[in-house]
């Protein structure tokens, strides 16, 4: 099974091939330059790096969501045009299960936060539970946009140790500092950001499990209304 994995949902721009459990190649950068201006770029190197047919793909697996809305859109487009040109199903992965599955394994909560602006992240909370010779990833609390206070309240309720990782960490960590009350931790450089080879990887587990979409039916997942449409909703309803 090989599976290419592609994330530009965030700061972070990555391409990834994983063929059978094993990561082959991966490209990231987390730097000032648009996903479009990197995206595609790496995966043609990616390509000529490791000789990909990608032909040879058995499906596109993309962080559909949440996120930056134009990274968003930019995978969601790459990814499309992909499955559309080889006739590959494509795999949605939610960015923050993604996210999640940077710290595998893990025996504490596992918390991702992205900065969603206006005082919110969008977040979940996460178990590895024990599966086979491996473990499962779990959601506690489901990804939705939040607030870091009731957020914090709401892991508070849950009492265990938790690791943050994300974007949102250093934007809330003092906040965070302020209202937690169960011990918790950030993870360091390395798994604290997007990896496209995460999102491949989940994306082979679920292909296995028939979790695909066509090309044509794939849509990111928002979880809340862009900014625009927001600001033409309220000048909608103050010119009634």
């Amino acid at each position: 099974m090989k599976i290419l994995g592609l994330d530009s949902s965030g700061l972070v721009a990555g391409a990834a091939v994983v063929e059978d459990g094993v990561l082959l190649a991966e490209y990231s950068t987390n730097y000032k330059k648009t996903h479009s201006q990197t995206l595609l770029p790496m995966l043609a190197q990616l390509r000529d790096m490791i000789d990909l047919d990608l032909n040879t793909l058995d499906a596109v697996a993309i962080a559909s969501g949440p996120g930056s809305f134009t990274g968003l859109r930019i995978g969601s487009a790459t990814a499309k045009g992909l499955g559309l040109a080889l006739g590959k199903p494509l795999v949605e992965v939610p960015t923050l299960e993604g996210l999640a599955w940077n710290l595998w394994g893990s025996s504490m909560l596992v918390c991702p936060l992205m900065d969603a602006r206006r005082g919110q992240v969008y977040s979940g909370v996460y178990e590895f539970l024990p599966c086979g010779e491996g473990f499962r990833l779990t959601d506690v609390i489901p990804q939705a946009p939040v607030g870091v206070e009731e957020l914090t309240d709401k892991l508070n309720g849950i009492g265990r140790e938790v690791i943050f990782l994300g974007d949102g960490v250093p934007v809330y960590l003092a906040l965070i500092r302020e209202r937690l009350t169960v011990p918790f931790h950030t993870a360091p450089a390395g798994a604290n950001r997007q990896r496209a080879a995460c999102v491949a990887a989940l994306g082979e587990i679920y292909f296995a499990e028939g979790k695909t979409v066509t090309a044509a039916c794939h849509k990111p997942e928002y979880l809340r209304k862009s900014q625009a449409e927001r600001e033409a909703e309220a000048a909608a309803s103050q010119a009634e």
